[in-house]
């Protein structure tokens, strides 16, 4: 039975990774057909930094990405707190409102995001879709991840801590960053990490909510797909696999790190 587990584990993981081994492989094919081998090279890797607007889209897929997370992890933390000290029922009904946009489908995102633009532009007579309209949504949609993440530490903490805190002649503010908040790290780290890779991977949300002179990563393959298969594609997606596998790392590392931690405590 084991080995029967085993098996169908092993075939899972070869059709969830064998399109993408193959997609790697080939972004080192000096041809650019995709049915011959031309024999190793770095040449799509070469004219993919050498192209103006992947520079450009990659900048600003690492801007929103940046700015959006530090934003939302902010906010989602500072509302998950404030979540927290609601009564049982409206913390039902808050979190309920909460998930709604995990589970909602992102071309629904888009779209209201980007009519709510439209029609707040045309009530307030200036602005347009571009950068600032994509970091916003890119906030928006971010921040529920990260409540979802920080709340389950919250309800792991002795809720008598910051009182004793306050008891002690701490402020409120100094308790709260001091006592409360190293607690929360690892749900806000997680939650970062997270709202992060959901910016870059981002593709309908951002789709809606830009101007064709703004474009993330995403936007810019898609582009590119639209005239062919481009073989710098395969470069593209290639680093940005190997950059959320390294990411993943990280994130995994620590988790092992902190789980030692908390057992060598106990």
């Amino acid at each position: 039975m084991m080995h029967l587990k085993r098996f169908y584990l092993g075939l899972m993981l070869f059709f969830m990774y064998a399109p993408i081994l193959v997609l790697m492989v080939f972004s080192f094919n000096d041809s650019r057909s995709r049915n011959t081998w031309g024999g190793f090279s770095l040449r799509w890797y070469v004219e993919l930094f050498n192209d103006p607007h992947t520079q450009l889209a990659l900048r600003n897929t690492i801007l929103i990405a940046i700015f959006s997370t530090i934003l939302a992890t902010i906010i989602g933390t500072t509302a998950a707190v404030g979540i927290d000290k609601l009564k049982k029922r409206s913390r039902m009904v808050i979190m309920g409102f909460t998930r709604m946009p995990v589970m909602m489908p992102d071309i629904v995102t888009g779209l209201a995001l980007m009519i709510l633009f439209l029609f707040g532009f045309r009530i307030v007579g200036f602005g347009r879709l571009g950068f600032g309209t994509l970091l916003i949504a890119h906030v928006v949609f971010n921040v529920p991840y990260v409540i979802l993440s920080v709340i389950p530490r919250l309800r792991q903490l002795d809720p008598n801590l910051y009182e004793a805190a306050l008891d002690l002649g701490s402020s409120p503010i100094r308790a709260f960053v001091q006592v409360i908040l190293p607690e929360l790290w690892p749900g806000v780290i997680t939650g970062a990490m997270l709202a992060f890779t959901l910016s870059v991977d981002d593709f309908m949300v951002s789709f809606f909510t830009t101007s064709p002179g703004v474009q993330n990563l995403s936007i810019r393959i898609f582009a590119m797909t639209r005239r062919g298969v481009d073989p710098r594609i395969n470069a593209l997606s290639t680093l940005i696999f190997v950059a959320i596998m390294l990411m993943l790392f990280i994130i995994n590392r620590r988790d092992q790190r902190l789980i030692k931690k908390q057992q060598s405590e106990v």
